[in-house]
């Protein structure tokens, strides 16, 4: 006899995850350097660093591999007591790792993560981007955070290479100077004039409004009369000069209609 199987409850096909993702219809694309000004930009760097002495040093540790047992009564064993730590100097490898200055270091902002973040914060007066980052659009988004702070921003070619054996870092992919850095303002004043502005589609060229001049001179004639009169404008979003973003207007909100909602339950009285 066939064995007879208990009807339960039927299982319910999972949902379909709904990932909701936006994109762009604009292409960003950094506007390219001559030869000339790649040089003259990468010399000045190099001759900067190196004045300055900016390293990065690192000493390499060597693990012995044992029974970690072991090793801990081994250190236990070798360290002194608190009276003798503090007689004591501090040891050379301690000294020699990091940054050999840190408040020069500071002042720079070293990586896409750091970049973005100095972007995002308004922090930044110059970016430069290497060519050899890949994939490519790792550094597009850069594009359009540099343009809405009006911070001039280019792409130099051989930017790692060149900078990467000087800093004693593995690659410098972004290089970011802030606005309260000392130690680079000729520098950064030397290098904005060879920089390319930045082409992004979106952002409305600033025109000016030929209505504005002449509401002036009519209200300067009527006040000179005695007749007080109120211009009835729209409200106007206050520009500010560190960006040119525009204020969002939402139009309407459209519910999600695949989105499960689940049914409320109904109160036993």
């Amino acid at each position: 006899m066939a064995t007879q199987t208990k009807a339960g409850k039927k299982s319910k096909k999972k949902p379909i995850p709904v990932k909701t993702s936006l994109n762009s219809p604009f292409e960003y694309r950094w506007s390219p350097l001559n030869s000339d000004q790649m040089h003259f930009i990468l010399d000045t760097l190099k001759g900067i660093i190196s004045e300055i002495g900016l390293q990065k040093r690192e000493v390499k540790v060597f693990r012995t591999w044992g029974n970690r047992k072991k090793l801990k009564k081994q250190e236990e064993d070798k360290e002194p007591s608190p009276e003798k730590m503090d007689v004591q100097p501090v040891s050379a490898q301690t000294s020699k790792q990091g940054w050999t200055d840190v408040a020069v270091r500071k002042q720079l902002a070293i990586g896409i993560n750091e970049v973005t973040k100095g972007l995002e914060r308004n922090e930044l007066c110059l970016v430069l981007v290497c060519n050899s980052v890949k994939p490519k659009h790792m550094t597009q988004h850069l594009i359009p955070l540099s343009k809405t702070r009006f911070v001039p921003a280019c792409q130099v070619p051989r930017l790692s290479e060149n900078l990467a054996g000087v800093m004693g870092l593995k690659c410098v992919l972004a290089l970011g100077f802030k606005r309260e850095a000392p130690a680079f303002t000729d520098t950064v004043a030397a290098i904005v004039p060879k920089v390319p502005s930045l082409d992004v589609p979106w952002l409305p060229t600033p025109a000016v409004d030929s209505r504005d001049g002449y509401e002036e001179e009519e209200v300067e004639g009527e006040q000179a009369r005695g007749q007080k009169r109120k211009l009835e404008e729209t409200p106007r979003s206050p520009v500010l000069s560190s960006s040119c973003l525009q204020p969002l207007k939402v139009k309407r909100i459209v519910p999600n209609p695949s989105k499960i909602r689940k049914p409320k339950k109904k109160k036993l009285k």
